[in-house]
């Protein structure tokens, strides 16, 4: 088991109107998906389901599950492309970090994967991705 038992990591679903707080439990699946989404934040990129499955080696139930957890609490943001660049191929969703995404999950990976913590690239969140991006 990773972390130790009086460590309590929460993961909040904001879009709830009842307040309450879903914990979610800290896993190395979520933490691999934490650590290609920080890099893809840093580098100003969206990325499709497809990527992070790739990126994590994980299954894609596995991948879309933590993604879905993601997406519920407020962490990450999924839309759906606008056109398909390549004939014969459905649309993909892209998904980036909110902000509050980012400083969580640094967070989470600094007590938990502090290695990888170090080798994700300083963060200036406003600057590190487009504008244009952020808008829903």
């Amino acid at each position: 088991m990773e972390g130790g038992a009086d460590e309590a990591f929460c993961l909040f679903d904001i879009g709830k109107i009842s307040g309450m707080a879903r914990p979610v439990r800290i896993t190395g699946p979520l933490l691999d998906v934490l650590e290609v989404l920080l890099r893809g934040f840093a580098d100003g990129e969206e990325l499709h389901g497809w990527k992070i499955i790739k990126a994590t080696k994980r299954s894609g139930p596995t991948v879309y599950g933590t993604i879905d957890r993601l997406e519920d609490a407020g962490w990450i943001i999924g839309r759906w492309e606008q056109e398909n660049p390549e004939p014969h191929r459905p649309r993909r969703r892209l998904y980036r970090l909110t902000p509050n995404g980012v400083v969580e999950s640094r967070r989470i990976l600094e007590a938990r994967r502090p290695d990888a913590a170090r080798s994700q690239p300083k963060l200036a969140w406003r600057t590190a991705m487009p504008a244009s991006l952020w808008r829903d």
